[in-house]
């Protein structure tokens, strides 16, 4: 089987990349290695999947019309799409780089899908979605209230996908992730800020008084939940991934202190009103139809993800 992953330089799409290798699948990766954050850092990703045979890796915008050669020329089954502009906090400065890409690209990308009947696609998409909904845990059902440009373009794309699904009988699955962190996250991420400052002796800032609190899920099992969603029939659906824990903040703050045995020097900010103030996912969607399963605690995860770090940041 040959699987089209876009984005498959970036955090996630890496991970998925390699995990598609060692089942044996064939991977066509697409990348546009932008410049939101360190092409190299994109590049070291898939250092190792470049190096296996059944690894093939264009450099390309998923808005570019030369994607159509790629499907006749590799012969694609199906499609996992991760391709994104990401970041709430940039999307506000520059929507319409979001809207171009996350809205108009996941359509050219759909319409592809269509002329060569592929099998299956599988979009990531973001629990920033539902915004500010009190009513914890998150389910699917409930209606999306998104916050800032890049929620609005996540939304916008999965009513695309089910537009797509119905009307051209394409199998679509959307999976709503929840605060992906671990190795080869992106440097604007969270997880990524906290550990490399609190290590160099810098301020972090801390919104909220530290009070947010987010399902911090562990990208291998982003990627377990992904895999699963190959075996899956179904037409259309939208399925939370998350760990099912929230941690606040400042919890996340004590654990990676303990695990580099340093005091974070902290700078407190007022909360962003585009952001959410609590997310915890409903995964019972994910358990009876893939039969998903978290595997990695926050503190397992903080200790994995450190373990990384001390070898692998020389990134810039």
């Amino acid at each position: 089987m040959n699987i089209l992953v876009t984005g498959g330089a970036g955090f996630i799409g890496s991970h998925v990349c390699e995990s598609l290798l060692s089942l044996g699948y064939k991977v066509v990766c697409v990348d546009n290695f932008n410049n939101y954050y360190s092409p190299t850092m994109k590049k070291k990703n898939i250092s190792e999947a470049i190096k296996h045979k059944n690894f093939v890796l264009y450099e390309l915008d998923i808005r570019d019309k030369n994607l159509r050669e790629i499907f006749i020329k590799e012969k694609i089954d199906r499609v996992i799409h991760l391709a994104a502009m990401a970041g709430i906090r940039y999307s506000i400065t520059y929507p319409e780089i979001y809207f171009d890409v996350n809205v108009h690209g996941t359509l050219s990308l759909l319409k592809l899908c269509v002329e060569f009947n592929i099998k299956q696609i599988i979009f990531g998409s973001s629990s920033s979605v539902y915004g500010n909904n009190p009513n914890l845990p998150l389910k699917e059902k409930y209606r999306p209230t998104p916050l800032s440009p890049y929620a609005h373009t996540k939304i916008l794309a999965e009513e695309i996908c089910k537009f797509f699904s119905d009307y051209h009988n394409l199998n679509v699955i959307c999976l709503r992730f929840f605060t992906v962190y671990g190795p080869r996250g992106r440097p604007d991420m969270a997880v990524y800020q906290f550990v490399k400052s609190i290590d160099e002796n810098k301020q972090i800032t801390v919104y909220g008084k530290g009070e947010l609190s987010r399902d911090f899920t562990y990208v291998s099992d982003i990627v377990d939940g992904i895999l699963l969603s190959l075996k899956l029939p179904n037409r259309f659906e939208v399925i939370n991934l998350g760990s099912v824990n929230s941690v606040k903040i400042t919890q996340l703050v004590s654990i990676i202190e303990k695990n580099l045995n340093k005091k974070a020097l902290i700078i407190d900010a007022a909360k962003i009103t585009e952001e959410a103030e609590s997310t915890l996912a409903d995964i019972s969607k994910a358990e009876n139809l893939l039969g998903f399963k978290p595997k990695i605690s926050i503190q397992e995860g903080i200790l994995k993800y450190i373990e990384w770090y001390k070898n692998e940041n020389k990134y810039e």
